[in-house]
C-alpha cells in the first residue's frame, strides 16, 4: 500500500516540479534536484516530449563502496533491468527490448534507446544486485559501462569488474551486439536469444541470462541466472543499474 501512495507523489514531483528547462535525464539528475527517496520518477533522455518511467535507487551500497572510490558519498541508481517475481513476460522482440516494457515500479526494461541514450552523455559505471531463493545476496560492479546506438545492434562495452561475491559474468559479453528472437547478432551458429529464452547480449551462448524464463530457481539453461554465482540455477531476483562517474 505505502508504494501505491509514493508513486503518484515521485511521478509528479519529478516531471512538472523541475519545469520544462530542467527535466531530468536520469536518477542523478533526479537526486542533484534534491529527490532522494527511492521510487518510480520520470526521466527524458530523449528529450521532454519522450518521458520514460524508471525505478530510481537512491540508497543501495551507500555503505559498501570501497573508501578509495571517489564517488562513494554519491548514491542515485538508475534501475535498467529488474527481475523480482516473474510477473512481466521477458521472452520479446527487439522493438519491445529497444522501446522498453514492464511496470517501474515491478518487473521491467528500460530500453536500450534509453540505455543508450544515458550512457552517451558521458562516463557510467554498472552494478548488478541479485538473490537466490534462500536469502543469499551477491552483486557484481563494472567501472566502465555503455552501449551504443542502434545502428551497431546496441553494443555493449563493459570493463574494469569488482568482486561482491558474485564473480564475473559478464565480461564475456563485452563488444556483443544485443539479440532477441526476431534480430539474430550474436556469434553462435542459432540463435542464442531463441536456444535460451532470453534476449541479451549474447556471445557464443552466455555467461549470464539475466533476461531468461523466471523458473523459480530450478537449474536450467533457459532460467535468468548468473553462473560464476550459481550455475545455471536460476535466481529469485536480479537488477542492473547504473549511475554517473565524477568527473
Amino acid at each position: 500500500m505505502a508504494i501505491q501512495v509514493l508513486i503518484p507523489i515521485l511521478l509528479l514531483l519529478s516531471s512538472e516540479a523541475f519545469g520544462q528547462s530542467s527535466m531530468p535525464t536520469d536518477c542523478a539528475d533526479i537526486y542533484d534536484q534534491g529527490l532522494k527517496a527511492n521510487g518510480v520518477y520520470a526521466i527524458y533522455p530523449a528529450g521532454p516530449t519522450s518521458p520514460q518511467y524508471s525505478y530510481c535507487d537512491m540508497e543501495t551500497d551507500g555503505g559498501k563502496w570501497t573508501l578509495e572510490s571517489p564517488f562513494h558519498h554519491k548514491k542515485h541508481v538508475q534501475v535498467f533491468q529488474r527481475r523480482m517475481d516473474g510477473t512481466v513476460n521477458f521472452y520479446r522482440g527487439w522493438e519491445q527490448y529497444k522501446n522498453g516494457f514492464g511496470h517501474a515500479a515491478g518487473e521491467y526494461w528500460l530500453g536500450l534507446e534509453g540505455i543508450h541514450r544515458l550512457t552517451a552523455k558521458g562516463n557510467y559505471e554498472l552494478r548488478v544486485d541479485m538473490e537466490d531463493f534462500k536469502g543469499n545476496k551477491a552483486f557484481a560492479k563494472y567501472s566502465s559501462f555503455s552501449i551504443c546506438n542502434e545502428l551497431d545492434g546496441y553494443r555493449l562495452t563493459v570493463s574494469g569488474f569488482q568482486n561482491g561475491g558474485a564473480g564475473d559474468s559478464l565480461t564475456y559479453h563485452n563488444e556483443q551486439k544485443f539479440s532477441t528472437f526476431d534480430r539474430d547478432q550474436d556469434l553462435h551458429n542459432s540463435n542464442c536469444a531463441i536456444t535460451v529464452m532470453g534476449p541479451f547480449w549474447h556471445r557464443d551462448c552466455y555467461n549470464t541470462n539475466p533476461n531468461g524464463l523466471y523458473t523459480w530457481g530450478q537449474n536450467s539453461v533457459l532460467g535468468a541466472n548468473w553462473r560464476a554465482w550459481k550455475e545455471f540455477n536460476s535466481l529469485k531476483a536480479i537488477s542492473m543499474k547504473i549511475r554517473p562517474l565524477m568527473n
